[in-house]
């Protein structure tokens, strides 16, 4: 962070310090509730959609070269339109480091309210965003995570351990079903170095392990459609026989799916990962090997932008006793079937 927009904002601070330590803890917007034996009760409080104060909001993610990012972006945008009071100014995706650093530095100097960062790489921005909390500027961490709790004021993400839970609690329920004894279970990864990739695996290992079942033929991807079709083929080369196959994301899933039918294999399920609107057409059609799919939503970029919006103008959530917002917002990673699909068919992306 360069020292010159650093100093202009916490001159910009300084004349309002009591407004700014304010802006930085927050505080409630719902009417204080009288006491209760002496329990916090959630009250509702005011309509917090109403508009308020202006607030700016900056926004920075990396490059929409993969669905679920362009996603993320496309949906901060659209949350900041459906709030009159909100201006957002969000920088072109990237995924340099240096040049996501400098549109950070780009956005404190423009005078934004509150940042919501999803950084290309946690651990190289956390330094930025240190700078920017030190400046009196609320950061929400968006997803990939910051280094340090210091660096963000909530942090806002899905739950990569409790995914692979789901999708292996799915599998075992439906081997069970039908009646499958020792079944033949394969998954398709994402990038094995990302530390996301090792806790859904984790998560999947676990739940299996747990239903009494092991963990069969394995493969890394790398998150891309043609990795996607090539570790897939590798994998059903070596294995004649599947019972059941988790992939870690939709957006791979259709290199994964292109693998499933050139190969004509038709004799396990799938699950796929994320929830993509066009694997939760196929789950619909009930037509294909895939099943289900275990959600990462990047509907996450909406909460952010909303919480970034109470933080800007000093307010909790309304259905919450805690006067300020959390310090951690977790997404559930429900699993979509032919069943539920239609409930979940708004936070579909495309891939």
């Amino acid at each position: 962070m360069t020292d010159p927009s650093l100093a202009r904002r916490r001159f910009l601070l300084g004349a309002s310090a009591l407004g700014a330590g304010a802006l930085v803890v927050g505080c409630t917007s719902n009417e204080p509730a009288e006491a209760n034996n002496g329990n916090q009760v959630a009250q509702g409080g005011e309509d917090n959609a109403k508009p308020g104060k202006e607030v700016t909001i900056g926004f920075s993610a990396p490059a929409a070269d993969h669905g679920w990012i362009a996603a993320i972006t496309k949906n901060a945008q659209a949350q900041a339109e459906a709030f009159e009071d909100v201006t957002l100014e969000a920088t072109e995706g990237t995924n340099d480091v240096n040049q996501q650093i400098a549109h950070v530095e780009s956005l404190v100097s423009s005078g934004v309210d509150v940042l919501v960062i999803l950084p290309h790489d946690g651990t190289a921005l956390t330094a930025t965003a240190l700078e920017v909390m030190d400046a009196g500027i609320p950061v929400i961490n968006l997803d990939r995570i910051f280094s340090t709790p210091l660096a963000y004021r909530c942090w806002v993400g899905g739950d990569n351990y409790r995914m692979g839970v789901n999708a292996g609690n799915y599998i075992a329920e439906q081997m069970k079903a039908k009646n499958v004894a020792n079944p033949i279970i394969g998954e398709v990864a994402g990038l094995d170095n990302l530390p996301l990739t090792q806790e859904r695996s984790k998560g999947f290992k676990d739940a299996l392990e747990r239903a009494g079942l092991k963990l069969g033929p394995r493969v890394a991807a790398e998150f891309t459609v043609e990795t996607g079709e090539r570790q897939t083929t590798n994998l059903l080369q070596g294995n004649p026989k599947l019972d059941a196959l988790w992939n870690h994301d939709d957006d791979q899933g259709i290199g994964v799916m292109a693998a499933i039918e050139n190969a004509g294999r038709d004799e396990f399920i799938m699950v796929g990962g994320a929830g993509s609107k066009n694997m939760m057409d196929l789950i619909k059609a009930d037509s294909s090997v895939i099943k289900a799919t275990v959600l990462y939503n990047p509907s996450m970029a909406s909460t952010a932008i909303s919480l970034a919006r109470l933080l800007g103008q000093n307010k909790g959530v309304a259905d919450f006793a805690e006067h300020e917002i959390p310090a951690f917002l977790t997404a559930y990673s429900a699993v979509v079937t032919k069943e539920n699909v239609d409930d979940y068919a708004d936070v579909g992306f495309d891939s």
